[in-house]
């Protein structure tokens, strides 16, 4: 019998967005009143939406965890997964990825209570649209952008061919950060990498420096302690945050017991308040600046 992909949490549905003609799947989670703000998540290469709802345990799902604190949490199948991927099995460039997204997220302000603003929060390759969002499609409602597993340098040999055959390793550290059924739970949020997204790895620390000056917002990045894709030492670091000239703050932290993919081990509720918490204190440089 061939397996399914489990459903949801409770209280995540299933919608769609218009994006310019392109329909997007997406997960929704909302809060019982009307949203404090929106929390707009991005996944990563070779994942879905799913990965914001992580099933393994009931406490690992952003998606939940965001609609107890008040906000609605918005996860995105990025252009060349979910709904997309059989009409575009190639993916799409990091920058349609952008154009894309700001569109989707118009659509859903127009159907859905966003509360005072939106907040990216991105992990690994979700992290490039972000930015590119950020600088190239500024939103006057964006109040914020929280990254995981994405930096402006990578790791010496992580694109070359050895490095393509630890991948899977790479990706995910230590079997022990995550919870026993991760991979069983997991079915249906692991999917292969669309071929233009692959094809944009290396262009990346070319990108970042382009466009990390146009950002106005809050930018808060963080590391897990076994992350073997991105340079991520005190100089890398440091250089980092100087590329943010126009950001009021830029932070940079460290996840500690956590693997690349954060927010489906053990270390994920740790994490996502962490992120939240960057979320509130963005809604209120927004209040207080009003």
């Amino acid at each position: 019998m061939r397996a399914t992909a489990p459903g949801p949490s409770r209280g995540v549905r299933r919608i769609s967005l218009d994006a310019g003609g392109i329909r997007l799947s997406a997960m929704l989670s909302r809060p019982p009143g009307a949203p404090r703000a929106t929390v707009v998540a991005l996944h990563g290469a070779g994942m879905t939406s799913g990965y914001f709802d992580g099933q393994a345990l009931p406490e690992l799902s952003l998606l939940t965890l965001g609609a107890r604190l008040g906000f609605a949490v918005l996860a995105v199948d990025r252009p060349g997964y979910g709904r997309t991927a059989p009409h575009c099995p190639e993916g799409r460039s990091l920058h349609e990825q952008a154009a894309t997204l700001a569109a989707a997220l118009r659509d859903f302000r127009r159907r859905f209570p966003a509360g005072e603003g939106h907040f990216l929060l991105a992990h690994s390759f979700g992290g490039k649209p972000a930015l590119l969002m950020a600088a190239e499609h500024p939103e006057p409602g964006l109040l914020g952008i929280d990254i995981s597993g994405c930096g402006s340098r990578y790791a010496p040999g992580a694109l070359d061919a050895a490095g393509a055959r630890e991948g899977w390793r790479r990706s995910w550290g230590p079997l022990r950060l995550y919870p026993p059924n991760t991979f069983t739970a997991g079915h249906g949020t692991l999917v292969t990498t669309p071929a233009r997204e692959r094809a944009d790895l290396a262009h990346w620390p070319d990108v970042f420096r382009a466009v990390t000056a146009r950002v106005r917002v809050p930018v808060r990045f963080t590391f897990a302690e076994h992350e073997p894709w991105w340079c991520h030492d005190e100089d890398t670091l440091a250089d980092l945050r100087s590329r943010f000239s126009a950001a009021p703050h830029v932070r940079t932290e460290r996840q500690w017991g956590a693997g690349h993919n954060i927010s489906l081990g053990f270390a994920a509720r740790s994490y996502h308040l962490r992120c939240l918490g960057f979320a509130e204190e963005c809604l209120m440089r927004r209040t207080e600046a009003a």
